[in-house]
């Protein structure tokens, strides 16, 4: 560690301590009257302007030189790192566990609610999980290398496509610790280096898991700057990230609407995102009820703070009053309130609801019912105030189905089941890193494919252009 530090080593002890408090940064010079004052991380929540940029700088040009190692490393390679990860997580669960109690204790004090420290907290049963994922993604295959539509030219030359990685991925999220984990081994299998920005709630958590994976990456060679977590909580740092051009190829952001907002208004380097779910399930009046039914339930209770649940139920007017009534029971069974246009509460006991409710991504046991006349007047519903992420219709009749997939512009679009399907672990992309609801590049789920291109390769036999 010493090594790392000698830029400063003339220096007061107590800086010579910050400085290694931030791994692989070399120049911070800031002075504090006692040791007490930089325990736990306070040193490096925020940095003068300058320290600040020459600290994310310099992450930026590790993660740089990285990449090229990690795009040249083998499968096997990849793989070993996944598995000493895994393995250095395992081994060290006790110093997760206590870093993570530490935020936990953290956010009760600074008041976060019942849902952001659930989201936030560790335990045995999800440590394992973070482990088997990793397992998981060792098993995927490789996109790395994979040459397709290979042809030859009248010109005697075979042209195809080779799959490569991005490059550097900066991926900026809220809360969930886990997260440092899935994103750096996903990041990781597909050849890339990635610079992660957690929330300043879980900065011990991911101090202690960027550990282990600094480990295991150690373990089989490969530059422990492949995968880099900003240890500042500085949210200037999130900004310096998504500036950085000559150092990042793609930032992901996962987190709440105004987070993603920012980024995508104030990004220079390319985003992929998606701002928030507002998903629809159409009931046809050609639907099987029965599965409609299921469907429908199934789409809002599954799980309700997830960006693929149902937030609009859109009924045809000739099933209605079949329909709603059976639906309305079992909704407040679960405890979910619904909200309803006039038609719908003609026929249900609602509270009616309002222009901002069909703009509104709930994430909680609330759902907004709309009757209308037929398909067409569910698409134009679905394209005022959908946010094209994921639809379904439920319906018997082929040729509906049919239109309803080829008109509705959504990065998932359904029949006959449920929108929670909308998942890259569902779709067979074995993880996902996100959803983008963008059209250029990756759209959907966003597995080890999706954080990849692809380019032209050509292969001769000593032609000449003529």
């Amino acid at each position: 560690m010493v090594t790392d530090c000698a830029p400063v080593l003339r220096l007061s002890p107590i800086v010579v301590y910050c400085a290694c408090r931030i791994k692989n940064f070399h120049w911070i010079t800031r002075t504090y009257q006692s040791c007490n004052d930089i325990i736990r991380g306070p040193e490096i929540t925020a940095l003068n302007d300058m320290d600040l940029k020459a600290y994310m700088q310099q992450l930026g040009q590790q993660a740089r030189i990285a990449s090229r190692a990690i795009a040249a490393a083998s499968t096997e390679t990849k793989n070993a790192a996944l598995l000493a990860i895994a393995e250095a997580l395992d081994n060290n669960r006790a110093n997760v566990l206590k870093a993570n109690a530490f935020d936990m204790q953290n956010g009760r004090d600074n008041g976060l609610d019942a849902a952001l420290l659930d989201r936030l907290e560790l335990n045995d049963a999800r440590v394992d999980a973070m482990i088997e994922g990793l397992r998981q993604v060792a098993e995927l295959p490789d996109p790395i290398g994979v040459i397709s539509d290979r042809e030859t030219r009248p010109s005697g030359i075979e042209v195809a496509r080779m799959r490569v990685p991005l490059g550097v991925v900066g991926i900026i999220y809220e809360s969930r610790p886990n997260v440092t984990v899935d994103a750096a081994s996903l990041c990781l299998k597909s050849g890339n280096a990635t610079i992660l920005r957690g929330g300043s709630e879980a900065i011990e958590s991911n101090r202690a898991i960027a550990d282990c994976i600094r480990k295991g990456l150690a373990s089989t060679g490969l530059p422990e700057t492949i995968v880099q977590v900003i240890e500042i909580t500085d949210r200037a740092a999130v900004g310096e990230l998504i500036t950085m051009t000559d150092s990042v190829d793609v930032i992901i952001p996962r987190g709440g609407k105004s987070l993603i907002e920012r980024i995508s208004c104030e990004a220079r380097v390319p985003v992929i995102k998606h701002l928030d779910g507002i998903c629809h399930v159409y009931i046809d009046d050609k639907a099987d009820l029965e599965m409609a039914f299921n469907i429908a339930m199934n789409a809002k209770t599954h799980r309700y703070g997830v960006c693929n649940a149902m937030e609009t139920l859109l009924v045809a007017k000739a099933v209605a009053s079949e329909i709603l009534p059976r639906l309305a029971e079992a909704y407040r069974a679960k405890g979910v309130e619904l909200r309803g246009c006039e038609q719908t509460c003609a026929i249900i006991d609602c509270p009616p609801a309002t222009e901002e409710d069909w703009h509104t991504e709930y994430l909680a046991p609330i759902l907004s019912i709309k009757v209308v006349a037929d398909m067409d007047e569910a698409m134009t519903h679905i394209a005022r105030y959908g946010s094209h992420h994921t639809e379904s219709i439920v319906t018997t009749d082929d040729s509906r189905s049919s239109r309803f997939l080829a008109e509705v512009d959504s990065s998932s679009v359904m029949v006959n089941a449920s929108t929670r399907f909308a998942d890259g672990f569902e779709y067979g992309l074995g993880a996902e890193i996100g959803i983008s609801t963008d059209k250029i590049h990756a759209r959907g789920p966003v597995g080890l494919e999706g954080l990849t291109s692809q380019k032209w390769v050509v292969f001769g036999h000593g032609e000449i252009r003529q």
